[in-house]
């Protein structure tokens, strides 16, 4: 039987119940190599070398690949049919020939199909050809990029600015849109303007409504009502004229349905519709494909199969009729620049089967289907037949003008289907209006002023930002969910209600790659370097060359670098983030002039946790310090700065507010060579930190509070906030251990509440757990262990009676009687128990030689024990040594993070 290799289980369950018990079908499950992540896995000096080495957890599947080689000589890979399945095939052969699994005679061919339907895996079986080398080279030539830039940018980055992650070929670049859009938002300014509407009605009585448009004979921009006045001498100007409507125009129009899928518009759509992010929806829709549902989701093509418009057609006339379907097909044509990434579109394989039909149960890929299937029925649909309408109303004189613009669907169409969502929702006037005829006049109703601004660029939601970059030409299909998911993952970026916000660190990254790397962020070099991969696709250029340009500027500008201060970098990312972080002041003062010293300058800081904030070079003198950004007098007051919010001084500490990485804190005095660990304390929850004053600091600083001795035994009584909120506590000391807790009901009760209070709670603890907590008392004193020293005492415990030693519990067998037991018996149990723990065996062979005077008549015994006792020690050995087996790993994360593949 052949042996025939695809990458996931689930793509071979489904291939496998088409071959049949004729061929072995094995999982590659993904990539099976890759390049380590250490210095010298691509190596420019000699070729550009690559060294692969077979991933830890892809061993038994390529082992399992040559096991069953052995049983039959012959090999199928039948991976994705795209540069990354192109790829995988090709690392499988390299492997499996690496290891003798392949030998001269092996027959080993290559098959791709664009869906997993019977039908296409039986053709491309019997159209077998060879490894595509020239797509094989354009994954080399992307990898190794990849690795020379993460490799050699990331390093660069940690020891210039503290706290960035990493770099990337297409990851920067696509952080940089994103930055700069929210540069453009922060140094939007709203303009104010106004629109007057009336509410109108027509002699029958059906109101609608119509804008403003002339005005004293005058057509009117978007702001010549600059204001209220402005807008209220309109409404005056309308109320105080008849209206009467000048003309009617009706229009016919259409509209014809989007493309079917591709890769990009799939990730869109999916965003707005359901808010799905690139990620999940590619994974989705993997799961589709590999089930046999939809053709390969990874594809810059827009184009159908003949046989599949057929299918498509049939399909509509049978759902809708025949009325649904155009005379002629509709054509596709492709935009990829690329042709092997130019697959057939993302499509159902049967396109009489919806997701009830299909009996999908999973939510997501329920309605990823259905919005599959829908866009691939509409797009070969009749166009939606529309009548446009617009009225023009006026008074007598020409002074005032109103329009009132709608539309009546004459036939849905493909909108009966599917209609395509938008990113950011304009208004449209696509109200129906009711039967108006020339010079009908019109009642007015009500007219109403309604004040505008202009509104900033959004910001990019995941699926414009896919949109912007395929616009761009920036990454490829099979990349767009890496790259968006992976600046989140840097937290470079954060999602929020379904929009991309740039953090500090991303925008500082972009910032000094901008600066320092500005030919690499560039959006013309990185098109015209994903250009050039195409043309190494197909076979056009040689990816050695294109791999040799580029490191020979590229290792240039990593070597300029090699000097650079950290000083004289946030120097220069000061000046280049100026206009944003330290706009003009209206009065013409300088911006970066310290408002609390004015005498320091204000710049960029990096923080230990990788963000950043404004500070004062007159620092420590002056210790004024505000938010990354551009100033913002209610942020400055309530915001918590990296190095902590100052509240005041109590008897002559400072005294701030901390945002620690397990939430809020307060501080007493600064951390100095001294003082390494000031008095500290948490903010609760329900207080604010941004809100906290200093009153309250200081009482939380004074926790633990005590309130006193306890009148039945003298032990100190606590109270204290915990992780858990208020509690008071009744021991020696406040640490965890031992004594009673008891919550208290509110915060303001650990400031308040007296002793009696505190004994009630106490006491009523106590008696809830049943008398836990009080020290429990021995059921039978036994005396002193014979070789040990300690008491040996018999317990009642919950589940029966046991020997207590130190901390040592042996339970006592239930065929004894605690009355009967002997200390031979009791010290036998002990040993036992001890013999389990090896670490409370360690600890009581300590014991001993503290108590060695006092235990002269048992020295004789002491001697086995002490034997046993290094009998045990060697079991001890291998847990000590887990310690620095954890180093190499730790090593190893920077580099893995630098060198991971993700464009």
């Amino acid at each position: 039987m052949p042996v025939v290799v695809v990458e996931s289980p689930a793509k071979a369950k489904t291939i496998n119940s088409y071959l049949g018990s004729d061929y072995t079908v094995l999982a590659s499950y993904g990539h099976v190599r890759d390049l380590p992540p250490k210095d010298g896995s691509v190596d420019p000096e000699n070729g550009f070398d690559m060294t692969w080495e077979v991933a830890a957890a892809s061993k038994k599947h390529v082992k399992a690949i040559a096991d069953a080689l052995k049983d039959d000589n012959a090999l199928i890979l039948a991976t994705d049919p795209d540069r990354e399945g192109e790829a995988i095939s090709w690392h499988l052969q390299e492997a499996l020939t690496k290891r003798k699994s392949i030998k001269k005679d092996t027959p080993v061919s290559r098959v791709v199909f664009n869906q997993i339907t019977k039908k296409a895996v039986t053709e491309a079986m019997a159209n077998p050809r060879q490894v595509d080398m020239p797509l094989v080279e354009a994954y080399l030539a992307r990898r190794a990029l990849d690795y020379l830039v993460g490799f050699n940018l990331s390093p660069v980055l940690w020891r210039k600015l503290p706290g960035a992650k990493s770099a990337g070929r297409v990851q920067s670049v696509t952080l940089r849109l994103i930055v700069e859009r929210e540069m453009e938002i922060e140094a939007f300014r709203n303009r104010e303007y106004w629109s007057v509407k009336a509410l109108v009605a027509t002699p029958r009585g059906q109101e609608f409504e119509a804008r403003l448009v002339t005005l004293a004979g005058k057509k009117l921009d978007r702001f010549d009502l600059g204001n209220e006045t402005q807008a209220e001498m309109a409404v005056q100007a309308i109320t105080s004229r008849d209206l009467t409507v000048t003309s009617v125009e009706a229009k016919p129009a259409s509209r014809n349905p989007s493309a079917p899928f591709m890769t990009s518009t799939l990730q869109q759509e999916a965003s707005r519709k359901f808010g799905m992010g690139a990620r999940q929806t590619m994974s989705t829709a993997q799961r589709l494909y590999e089930a046999g549902h939809i053709t390969y989701m990874r594809t810059d093509g827009i184009d159908m199969a003949p046989e599949a418009i057929t299918m498509a057609r049939d399909a509509i006339s049978d759902r809708f009729g025949a009325e649904y379907v155009p005379s002629e097909p509709r054509i596709y044509k492709n935009k990829a620049k690329n042709a092997q990434e130019a697959h057939e579109c993302v499509r159902p394989t049967d396109m009489t089967k919806d997701a009830d039909a299909l009996k999908l149960t999973e939510p997501d890929q329920r309605k990823l289907y259905d919005l599959i299937w829908k866009r691939t029925l509409a797009c070969q649909m009749e166009s939606a037949r529309l009548e446009r309408t617009t009225v023009e109303i006026g008074s007598k004189d020409e002074q005032v003008g109103l329009r009132a613009t709608g539309q009546v669907v004459k036939f849905d169409g493909f909108l009966r289907v599917y209609e395509e969502g938008r990113d950011d929702v304009v208004d449209e006037d696509d109200k129906r209006l009711p039967q108006i005829t020339q010079g009908d006049k019109m009642d007015k109703r009500a007219v109403t002023p309604e004040q505008h601004f202009t509104q900033p660029p959004p910001r990019y939601t995941e699926a414009t930002l896919v949109k912007r970059m395929e616009e761009l030409g920036i990454g490829r299909p099979s990349t767009y969910a890496s790259v968006v998911t992976t600046i989140q993952d840097r937290e470079y970026v954060r999602k929020e209600g379904n929009r991309l916000f740039p953090e500090d660190k991303g925008r500082l990254v972009t910032a000094f790659l901008e600066n320092y790397f500005r030919k690499y962020v560039g959006y013309d070099f990185t098109a015209d370097l994903e250009n050039q991969l195409d043309k190494v696709s197909a076979a056009d250029a040689d990816y050695k060359d294109v791999l040799g340009r580029f490191w020979q500027d590229f290792s240039a500008a990593i070597a300029e670098t090699a000097d650079l201060r950290i000083t004289e970098v946030l120097e220069k990312i000061n000046e280049v983030l100026e206009p944003h972080l330290f706009p003009p002041n209206e009065d013409g003062s300088d911006p970066r002039l310290c408002p609390n010293c004015e005498i320091g300058r204000l710049s960029m800081r990096t923080a230990r946790s990788g963000g950043a904030f404004i500070g004062c070079s007159n620092y420590p003198e002056c210790r004024y310090t505000r938010p990354f950004g551009p100033p913002d007098p209610e942020a400055e007051a309530s915001a918590i700065p990296p190095d902590g919010k100052l509240l005041g001084e109590d008897m002559g500490d400072e005294i701030r507010v901390f945002k620690g990485r397990f939430g809020p804190y307060v501080q007493r005095g600064p951390v100095t060579e001294e003082n390494k660990k000031p008095p500290r304390q948490s903010v609760p929850k329900d207080w604010p930190a941004e809100e906290l004053e200093l009153e309250r600091a200081v009482m939380l600083l004074s926790l633990p509070r005590e309130i006193g001795p306890h009148p039945e035994d003298g032990v100190m009584v606590w109270a204290n906030i915990g992780r858990y909120g208020p509690y008071i506590k009744h021991a020696d000391s406040t640490s965890n251990r031992g004594g009673t807790n008891a919550n208290l009901e509110t915060l303001d009760e650990v400031f308040t509440v007296g002793m009696n209070r505190a004994v009630q709670l106490l006491a009523e603890k106590v008696a809830s757990r049943g008398g836990r907590g009080k020290a429990a008392k021995p059921i039978r004193e036994m005396g002193e262990h014979p070789d040990l020293g300690g008491e040996v005492n018999i317990m009642e415990g919950k589940y029966g009676p046991y020997v207590k030693w130190e901390k040592v519990n042996a339970t006592i067998p239930k065929e004894v009687e605690p009355a009967d037991l002997t200390m031979e018996r009791a010290v036998e149990l002990i040993e036992e128990k001890l013999a389990k723990s090896p670490a409370k065996r360690k600890a009581a062979t300590k014991k001993p030689a503290a108590k060695k005077p006092a235990a002269k008549k048992t020295a004789a015994k002491k001697a086995p024990a002490k034997k046993t006792a290094a009998k045990k020690a060697p079991a001890k050995k291998p847990a000590a040594k887990k310690a620095p087996a954890k180093k190499p790993a730790a090593q190893k994360a920077p580099a893995k993070s630098a060198a991971a593949p993700e464009e």
